[in-house]
C-alpha cells in the first residue's frame, strides 16, 4: 500500500545484498529476473506499486511463470490502517497515484481493491501500522537475511494488547486473557512482562506450562506443511488486555521454545510502552 514503507523495506533489502528496482512494470520482471541472473546477481528485490495500474493486473501471473521456471519467487506485502497511510501521505504533501481528482481515501480504496488478489498470495504480510522504521527494518531482516539456511521456517512472534485491536498480519492468534493478570498485583503493575517478576508470575500459572507445550506443539506440526508449500514465513500473536504483561511474557517463552526446535524467530512486542 501507498505509505505502508515500501521505500524503507526496499532500502533494508539493498542493505542485505538485493539488488533493488524500484516501480517497474509486472510484465518486465521476467526481463529483469533475466538480466540478473546473466549479471551473476543472486538476489534481486522488485518494488511494484499502484503506480504500474493497468499492468498490475498481470503480477500475479507473471509471478507464478516465474515459479514455474524454478525461481524462487516470494512476495512480501506491506500495508498498514488508513487513518496511518491518510496521515503519513498528508505529511509527504504527495497526491495519492490513484486518487485522480477525489480524496486520499478514494485513492487507497481503489489500491486495496487492485491489491487484493495479490495480498491473498503474499508469502509475508507485514502491517506497519505501529511499527517505526527501525522496527519495520528489524522484520525485513528476520525474514530475509541469510534467506538460503536450510529452508528452515522463519517464524516472528508478536504480543499484542486487544483493547489496541487485532494485528490484521497474524496467521495464528491465541487469547491469553484466561490466565490471571499481574496487572492486578500492585507490585507488578508498573513492570512488563520482560520483568523477571512478571515472567515468573505468568510462567508459574498452573494453565501456562500446557498452553506452551501444546502449541508449541501445534506449529510443529504445521512446519513440515508449510515448507512443503513453499511458505517459510510464520506470524504467530498472542494477545492479552493490554499487550504488557502476560503476552509478552509468554511470547518471549514460546519464541525459546520454537528457536529450540529449528525455528527461525524474531519476538515482536507490538504494543508494550502503550500505556
Amino acid at each position: 500500500m501507498t505509505g505502508a514503507g515500501r521505500g524503507s523495506a526496499a532500502k533494508v533489502l539493498e542493505k542485505l545484498g538485493y539488488y533493488v528496482v524500484d516501480n517497474i512494470p509486472p510484465s518486465l520482471i521476467k526481463a529483469v529476473v533475466d538480466t540478473a541472473e546473466s549479471s551473476e546477481f543472486d538476489k534481486l528485490a522488485v518494488v511494484v506499486d499502484a503506480r504500474s495500474r493497468e499492468f498490475f493486473a498481470r503480477l500475479v501471473d507473471e509471478l507464478e511463470s516465474l515459479r514455474k521456471d524454478g525461481t524462487g519467487a516470494r512476495i512480501l506485502y506491506l500495508e498498514a490502517s488508513d487513518e496511518v497511510l491518510v496521515r503519513r501521505q498528508e505529511a509527504a504533501r504527495r497526491p495519492h497515484p490513484l486518487s485522480r481528482e477525489g480524496r486520499l481515501m478514494d485513492g487507497f480504496d481503489r489500491e486495496r481493491e487492485l491489491l487484493r488478489r495479490i495480498r491473498g498470495r503474499a508469502d509475508l504480510v507485514v502491517d506497519t501500522t505501529n511499527l517505526n522504521v527501525h522496527q519495520l527494518g528489524q522484520r525485513i531482516r528476520a525474514a530475509f537475511e541469510d534467506a538460503d539456511d536450510g529452508g528452515r521456517l522463519r517464524a516472528s512472534v508478536m504480543s499484542f494488547g486487544f483493547k489496541y485491536g487485532l494485528p490484521i498480519d497474524a496467521d495464528m492468534v491465541a487469547d491469553l486473557r484466561f490466565l490471571p493478570n499481574p496487572y492486578w498485583v500492585p507490585e507488578l503493575r508498573p513492570l512488563s512482562g520482560l520483568d523477571e517478576p512478571v515472567r515468573d508470575y505468568v510462567r508459574k500459572q498452573p494453565l501456562s506450562e500446557d498452553f506452551l507445550e501444546k502449541y508449541d506443539e501445534l506449529v510443529a506440526l504445521l512446519t513440515d506443511g508449510y515448507l512443503r508449500e513453499d511458505q517459510h514465513f510464520l506470524t504467530i500473536a498472542l494477545g492479552c488486555t493490554g499487550g504488557r504483561h502476560r503476552s509478552v511474557a509468554m511470547a518471549e517463552a514460546l519464541g525459546e521454545r520454537l528457536e529450540a526446535h529449528g525455528v527461525r524467530v524474531l519476538v515482536v512486542h507490538r504494543d508494550l510502552g502503550r500505556e
